[in-house]
This record gives structure tokens, sequence and C-alpha cells, in this order.
């Protein structure tokens, strides 16, 4: 204990100095040290052969196919000759019994001589090597499509440019999109407020990058613009049906003067308020709406350079047999794959070969045995999914879309004893050919919509039927959303009116104010 001094008190104010102590310790610092512990956890490790497997699952067919043959090319202990490996062949390729190893005497001269007889006998003379060129010349031609850059090159010289125009109209051409249109940015980095502070800063940007001046800039572009198709090259959309307005063979000033002044309210359906500008009738105003909307492409790209089309081929065929559904897995073009014979041989050898060598062998042999039971628990798995899918989807595949029932991934993945996520990969990018058509695996999984007899409706039979509705209608008086909503209704379909809306837009139908024909 520590007794203050009478003048500290009296600095303080305190009146009974004496009866107040202060303790004083001794400062202890701890320091770091290390120690070990154990601790009980539980984590989520992913071997090599889960980690083959979640892949090899969402792959669709030929996706599967290209990269088993990239392994093959790549795993010398994989062939892809003779039948598919099976469980038992595997287990005796890694439990891989002492023998001798058996090498392989290929005499390879004979074999390519006897071939090139063989070949020049079958082919009865035939020069195969000029054939081939052909062949590749005219596969060439046929299946090259000519872009909408090309096509407007090839009029180049009948437009009557001269070579000192030609950079800057290869510059114009190379940048039009596939709509037709020519997109610059103007190198002030200013953003347009009008067409025609857009047409303008185009055609800054084609000075500043050629080195053209303006007059010759824009008389090459007003010539690029009036090759076939009319109208390529445009920067506005104005610009375009101008173009193609003043190109028809009896013109019309009603219609220019809308392309020019009034499309926003054209688009609108404004008509009378067009009609009262322009001091016509709001018949003239239909009649131009009608030339424009009939007889003028606001896409003139559109045909050219398009991106060839992918046909689908399934990753599963249903097929009706009698009264029962047959799946089958198609397996075009993938590989049969078992384990060499000859490198089971070289591992059953011993001393044969080095340390070095046979573990790069065992290697490629554990990594042989994953793709095959990978590629197996694949296919087994697709086909327990698409199995369970008939099995619930019997009614749609009978009687039609109207029968399809509501499924989701936890109804599929409970029924066969796997995860949500499996079921998910399983169904990705894949499609399955029915009696009924070609869908995606996706397609069978489906929300229910109510029903007025206590019913379920798939939303892809409620958007089936808002189309129908919609087609079927007066295209002068469409219906609204509300009167698509009675017509379900008198169907027996409940359904809100927000619920309807979503459909028809989903389905890329516009509303009932922009459906309307007047002319």
């Amino acid at each position: 204990m520590v007794r203050l001094p009478d003048a500290a008190w009296e600095m303080v104010g305190a009146s009974h100095p004496t009866a107040v102590f202060f303790t004083v310790t001794d400062t202890v610092f701890m320091g770091y040290e290390l120690k070990q512990e154990l601790r009980l956890t539980q984590t989520l490790v992913m071997t090599p052969q889960l980690q083959l497997a979640i892949k090899l699952l969402q792959l669709s067919r030929l996706e599967l196919v290209e990269m088993v043959r990239q392994e093959v090319e790549t795993n010398p202990v994989i062939d892809e000759t003779g039948e598919a490996a099976t469980d038992a062949g595997m287990e005796e390729a890694e439990a891989a019994p002492v023998e001798e190893p058996v090498k392989p005497e290929v005499d390879w001269e004979a074999f390519l001589e006897d071939q090139a007889r063989s070949s020049s006998q079958s082919s009865g003379g035939i020069d195969f090597n000029a054939q081939e060129e052909d062949d590749d010349l005219l596969s060439t031609l046929s299946s090259t499509e000519a872009g909408l850059g090309e096509h407007l090159r090839a009029q180049l010289n009948l437009c009557g440019l001269g070579e000192d125009d030609m950079p800057a109209a290869e510059f114009i051409i190379g940048n039009i999109d596939d709509d037709g249109y020519l997109r610059l940015a103007d190198s002030t980095g200013a953003s347009p407020a009008s067409d025609d502070e857009t047409e303008a800063a185009a055609l800054r940007a084609i000075c500043v990058q050629t080195g053209a001046a303006p007059d010759q800039a824009g008389r090459i572009l007003r010539a690029i613009q009036r090759l076939d198709p009319l109208g390529a090259g445009s920067r506005t959309l104005r610009e375009c049906l101008l173009i193609q307005a003043a190109e028809m063979p009896v013109r019309d000033t009603v219609v220019e003067d809308i392309i020019r002044d009034w499309l926003g309210a054209l688009a609108n359906k404004n008509y009378k308020a067009i009609a009262r500008a322009l001091g016509v009738t709001v018949e003239d105003v239909y009649e131009a709406a009608g030339v424009i909307n009939h007889s003028l492409n606001p896409s003139p790209g559109r045909g050219f350079g398009s991106v060839d089309a992918r046909s689908i081929i399934p990753d599963v065929y249903i097929n009706k047999i009698g009264g029962d559904y047959v799946i089958t897995l198609n397996e075009d073009g993938l590989p049969k794959l078992r384990i060499s014979p000859y490198y089971r041989q070289v591992l059953k050898g011993s001393g044969a070969v080095n340390g070095e060598t046979r573990d790069y062998i065992q290697g490629k042999l554990r990594s042989a045995v994953w793709l095959i039971k990978s590629v197996h628990q694949r296919q087994r798995t697709i086909y327990r999914v698409v199995e369970c899918i008939v099995r619930f989807q019997r009614e749609f595949l009978d009687r039609g879309l109207k029968h399809l029932r509501p499924l989701v991934l936890r109804d599929v993945a409970a029924e066969i004893g796997v995860h949500e996520s499996t079921v998910s990969r399983v169904t990705s990018n894949k499609y399955v050919q029915t009696p009924r058509g070609l869908f995606e695996l996706k397609y069978f999984f489906s929300n229910s919509v109510g029903k007025e007899d206590n019913g379920d409706l798939t939303a892809e039979y409620i958007k089936e039927r808002v189309a129908g509705i919609i087609k079927a209608e007066d295209p002068k008086k469409p219906l609204s959303d509300m009167e698509i909503v009675e017509r379900l209704k008198g169907s027996g379909i409940r359904l809100a009116r927000r619920t309807a809306a979503k459909y028809r837009e989903e389905l890329g139908i516009q509303s009932s104010t922009r459906r309307r024909a007047v002319y």
C-alpha cells in the first residue's frame, strides 16, 4: 500500500486523504507460443474421380465424344478398338499379376505395302488424291456463305469509286454490323442526342480514321448505301428507310415526311397527330404506315453472313413399342473403351521395365480406369433420370401437352436416390427424341398452375393456350390481357392478369395496342 501525500489530496479537494489507498502491482507481459491441439472438423474433399464424374455428367453427347477422343489420343493405355471394358477386365488390370510381358512384333514396312496394294486394287485405278482435292474445293464453295461485307465489296467496282476512294470504302464496309448499320463512335466521345448528330458523328469518324475529306467520305458512304441490299451502311433507322423510300417505283411524299419527322409517333400509332401535323387525312396516314411496314426493310443486313444453323442430335431416344416406352441412349460416335492388353502385359512382367516407366504406366492406367468407370456411371445416371421422367410424364407422351404434369427436380432426385444437383446436371444441354417431338430434358420440369376443377396444369400448356387465343383474335380488335384471362376462365383455367401478361411477353407477343392493325 502507498499513502499519497497531503498536498496531493488538497489538489483534488478530498476531505479524508488518509482513508484512500492505491495498490501497486507488477505488470506481466505474455509472449506468443506454439501449441499443438487436435480438432475434429468435417470438410468436403473432391477426389479426382468425383471431379471427373461431375464433369462428364454435365457434358452433352458431342462434348463427351470430343473429350473421350482427346483422352484416347493422350493416354496410351486406353484402347478404343474392340468391346468396351468390363468391370472384371478393369479389376484384372488393377490387380496385374506377375507374368512375362508379351511384346508385339510387327513388320511395319510389309504392312504398309500390303495396305497400299489393297487400296490400289480396290480403287480400280482412280486417282483419289485428285478426287479429294476436287471434293475439298466443291465442299468449300458449297459450304461458304458470303457475308454482307463480301457481298458489298463485290459491288464496289460497279458504283464508280476510284482508287483513292477504296481505303475509306473498305473502312466503311468493315464497320457495318449484322443488321446492316454503320456503327462508329465519334472521336470526341460525345453522345449524340438526335439522328442528325448521330449521322454527323459517324461522318466525322470516317474522316478521322481514313483521312478522307468530308465531301469525299459523304460521297463514298452514299454510294455504298445504294448498293444491294439497299440501305446497308445507314447510320440511323431514319436514314435507312428514307433511302429505300426514295428508290421506290412511285415516290410517296407522305411516307417520306413520316419517316423524316414522325417515326416516334408512328411507333406509338398516334395516327391522328401525324395527320394533323402533315395536313392529310387519317386514311392517308394509314396507307403510308402500311407501305412503311410492308415495303421497307429496317434491317437490310438480315440474311447475310448468318451463323449456320446447327442440327440438334438427341442424347436419348424414347420409342413406343407396343404399349411400353423403350429408352435408348445415343452412343453413336462414342468410342468403346478398354484397357490396352499390351500395357496389361507390361505391368504383369517383373523387371521388364524400370521403376519410373512402371509408375508412369500405372498412373495412366488409373486415369483410364477412372474415365471408363465415369463414362459408364454417366450413362447409367442419364438412363435412370429419363426412365423416371417417362414414369412421371407418361400421360404427356400418350395424350399431348395438356397432360404434362408439374414436375420439379426434387421429385426425380427423391425417386432415384440422388441429389438435386445431379439431376440438374443430367438435364442440362441434353435433348430427347420422343413420339411427341424433340425436347430438352428440362422441358419436362415445370411448375403447376391452378385450375377450377382442382386439377393442375403446367405453364407450358398455359402459354400454348395464350398463343392460340391471340392467333385467333381479330387483328383490328386485339384482345387485352384481361380479355385473354376471361377466355381462359371460360375453359376452366384460372389465371391472374399479370401472369397472362408475363406469359405473353415470354412468347414474344406485343401488347394489344401494338398488335392492332389499322390498314
